[in-house]
């Protein structure tokens, strides 16, 4: 890892796909889940705690997934939104390394993260000193995203339905963004999924 930083990664993938009416974690794309890839790319990476999140068929998703060494964590409040699986993954990436000094945070149906673009948020983060180092598509910024324990008092703190994104409203937050092609494209409708299989032979 660069310049041999403590960094956690946790990947959200708690919610109950309700647009799409089945687990988008389990939509597959390119021989695999979405899910799988997400946790591929990020297994593939020397993070010192590696945490997935789930919540809504919590069962389903576990009896179909390759773990990748990942700690699988049941959020049971996955209701109440993105924050509550946040603060989640910050208190059990805590527990597992107390002197953490980074946490990246991924979703589970971008299908177009890659591993160079893990590192390239890494470099950002560390090369900045940032507080926060986003990703940049579509003209938003928003996950993958990394985050300095600076700020691991604000993620425990978020609430409801907001993620992390909403720390960009935070007054003087230092943050770098890293652009990510196809970034924007995340799987919430039956319709995104066919253009998603169209995308296969590209």
């Amino acid at each position: 890892m660069s310049n041999q930083q403590k960094i956690g990664v946790i990947i959200l993938a708690a919610g109950e796909s309700k647009r799409l009416g089945r687990p988008k974690q389990l939509v597959r794309f390119r021989d695999q889940y979405l899910l799988d890839h997400a946790l591929k790319v990020a297994g593939s990476i020397d993070f010192v705690t590696k945490t997935l999140i789930l919540g809504a068929n919590y069962s389903a998703i576990t009896k179909q997934i390759q773990k990748h060494s990942f700690a699988v964590v049941q959020n049971e409040h996955w209701q109440e939104g993105m924050a509550s699986s946040i603060r989640k993954g910050v208190e059990g990436s805590l527990k597992n390394c107390p002197k953490l000094e980074q946490i990246m945070i991924l979703v589970g149906d971008q299908p177009f993260v890659n591993r160079q673009h893990l590192h390239n948020l890494i470099d950002s983060q560390l090369q900045n000193n940032s507080e926060a180092s986003f990703s940049e598509y579509g003209g938003n910024l928003g996950v993958p995203a990394i985050f300095s324990a600076r700020l691991f008092p604000e993620l425990l703190r978020l609430k409801g339905d907001h993620g992390a994104k909403k720390l960009l409203f935070k007054s003087n937050l230092e943050y770098s963004t890293v652009k990510l092609e196809g970034g924007h494209f995340d799987v919430d409708t039956e319709a995104d999924v066919e253009r998603l299989k169209a995308m296969e032979q590209e």
